[in-house]
């Protein structure tokens, strides 16, 4: 895609008014709230920006005046999502990793993306939306882009000695399993979702413990680059 047609598809997802009110930021909150219980209840394929407006109580008119499509809503919802993960992952990387066991690491690491799951209506489709719709793609590029460069991070004030191919191979194994497993964590209940949680820490750990004194791993010339 040429940087012409990026920038196309990108002032098509730019909400109509940045709201900087407070009346405006509160409608904007609103929509994008409204949005995700909507996402859970019927799902991406019946989401309207009809049925959006009739549950604000607002006609669609008085909707675009704020997102000019139902792409852009959910484009401003992921980012929103993204900012939160961003929130998450800084504050971890504030704490004393150097002096932290891997053990506490990993349990550190999930709790607080377990709170930004659990803080965003609407994710599974939401993230479904990120993944296969063009227009919202660049998403979740970024998400991927933003675990992983944290967590190559951490992982280095973690001791972690391998070279930088095989700390992003660790990085990508760490983030597409999390990010598997916590969108059942977040869909489950009670016991069920605290032993998923569990298992997934277990699971990491187990991975990141085997991995992390290594400095030139078995075979390391066949791995491919980032």
């Amino acid at each position: 895609m040429s940087n012409i047609e990026q920038r196309k598809r990108k002032s098509q997802l730019a909400p109509r008014r940045a709201p900087v009110q407070a009346r405006a930021r509160e409608r904007t909150r609103q929509i994008l709230d409204t949005t995700g219980r909507l996402l859970e209840e019927v799902g991406l394929n019946d989401l309207t920006t009809i049925l959006i407006a009739r549950e604000l109580g607002v006609s669609v008119g008085s909707l675009y005046h704020y997102f000019p499509n139902k792409h852009a809503i959910l484009y401003a919802m992921g980012e929103q999502w993204l900012t939160s993960m961003t929130t998450a992952l800084e504050a971890l990387a504030d704490c004393e990793l150097e002096l932290m066991p891997l053990e506490q690491f990993v349990q550190e690491l999930l709790d607080r993306l377990v709170a930004v799951y659990r803080e965003q209506q609407g994710l599974l489709p939401l993230v479904q939306a990120m993944w296969g719709i063009p227009e919202l793609h660049e998403l979740d590029e970024r998400h991927d882009e933003l675990v992983i460069n944290h967590l190559i991070a951490m992982f280095r004030r973690l001791d972690f000695l391998c070279p930088p191919n095989e700390l992003n191979r660790l990085a990508r194994a760490t983030l597409e399993s999390c990010h598997a497993l916590l969108l059942v964590v977040v869909n489950q209940c009670g016991v069920r979702s605290a032993r998923t949680q569990e298992d997934l820490q277990a699971m990491l750990l187990t991975l990141l413990s085997r991995h992390r004194r290594e400095r030139r791993p078995a075979g390391l010339d066949d791995v491919e680059s980032p």
